[in-house]
């Protein structure tokens, strides 16, 4: 793996907007206005409008499926919450996460799957268009959580908004990450599985004897697929300057980070690598590294990529943080970003910055080019 490098943060620098690959240009577009679905009374799956795609533009949705306890809206009570739950790489739905029903029940909470950007093997394996690696479909899924969010409050249901979780894995454990950079005001607990934390160039580039993953970026700036710095800068959940802004900007949230020893396709070196950063800026990091005397054959079966149940290691790592009543319950008592409503969120990278607008209540990403 080659280290990246990072921006440094300028005191004055001027921005002018730049249209690029993978960021929108402007924070009012279409989907500003785009219809939002009803908020549903019961268990359903609902097109949301998503920011639009550069690699091919024009209106987006994207499927969200929301579960209730209970399977009604008639069942949430002043102590539910509402989580996330992020398929992998080449998924839909709840593929290789926790199942949201079990999350719902067992949790009390509104849990959400999201079919973010390139959901699914047709359209993040086979076709040309490179892999997202987080950036847009992390705005996806937190498009889906203001919906959810939102529709609670517009409903006048009384529901704990204080806990707001995430939990993926794999490829969802990537977007879970990258939502709480993201939003690093809004989540109480997140719960990475097995989640990419980099865009190595072995990933990018589908290098030989790497990881065997391929998200079909290139290094000619020629190129529709072109990785620029600051591409690659932004999907780095590990960034030491990020993450340090993360810590500067209050963010709370405690991240459990699950991985096996022994797992090659999302390497065990980067996600070490990681939690060292966190670390660092004393963010609320709890590794589970997963060796063979954690092995029990039911919840953890391999030190590997798929190191078992990825629902009942929810519960078996973060159920005391999660559940109503546990005894380290975590709970976030400051407003949300959907509800600060501004442009604080604002991540340098080589060549400019991107920023994170909620003046809407859901999020809009923009890269501004430095002049």
């Amino acid at each position: 793996m080659k280290p990246l490098k990072f921006a440094s943060i300028a005191s004055a620098t001027l921005f002018v907007i730049l249209l690029n690959p993978c960021a929108p240009s402007a924070f009012a577009g279409d989907e500003a206005a785009a219809a939002w679905p009803d908020f549903p009374e019961a268990n359903a799956v609902v097109d949301i409008p998503a920011q639009e795609w550069p690699q091919n533009p024009g209106p987006r949705t994207v499927k969200v499926g929301v579960v209730f306890p209970g399977g009604k809206l008639a069942k949430v009570t002043e102590d539910t919450g509402i989580m996330l739950s992020l398929h992998n790489w080449g998924g839909s739905g709840s593929s290789g996460t926790a199942n949201p029903k079990a999350l719902a029940e067992r949790l009390n909470v509104v849990a959400i799957t999201v079919d973010y950007l390139q959901s699914g093997r047709q359209a993040s394996v086979e076709d040309p268009e490179p892999y997202d690696f987080g950036y847009l479909q992390g705005l996806d899924a937190l498009r889906a959580l203001w919906f959810v969010f939102d529709g609670l409050k517009s409903s006048d249901v009384s529901f704990a908004d204080g806990r707001i979780f995430a939990c993926g894995g794999s490829g969802g454990g990537n977007v879970s990450l990258m939502v709480n950079k993201l939003a690093p005001r809004t989540f109480a607990c997140i719960v990475d599985m097995c989640g990419m934390s980099e865009l190595t160039d072995d990933m990018a580039y589908n290098e030989p004897g790497g990881t065997g993953l391929n998200a079909r970026w290139s290094r000619d700036p020629k190129s529709p697929n072109y990785l620029s710095p600051a591409d690659r800068e932004i999907r780095h959940v590990g960034n030491p300057v990020h993450l340090d802004l993360m810590k500067q900007w209050g963010n709370m949230t405690r991240i459990a980070v699950i991985h096996g020893v022994d797992d090659a396709s999302c390497p065990v070196d980067d996600a070490r690598r990681m939690v060292r950063n966190m670390q660092a800026v004393k963010l609320d990091v709890r590794p589970v590294f997963i060796d063979k005397s954690m092995v029990d054959g039911k919840v953890f079966t391999s030190t590997g990529h798929g190191f078992g149940s990825r629902t009942e290691s929810v519960f078996k790592v973060a159920g005391e943080w999660l559940k109503v009543g546990g005894d380290e319950a975590v709970i976030r008592k400051t407003p949300t970003d959907f509800e600060r409503k501004d442009t604080v969120i604002r991540y340098p990278v080589e060549g400019g910055e991107f920023t994170i607008s909620y003046e809407n209540g859901f999020p809009v990403g923009r890269f501004s080019a430095a002049r």
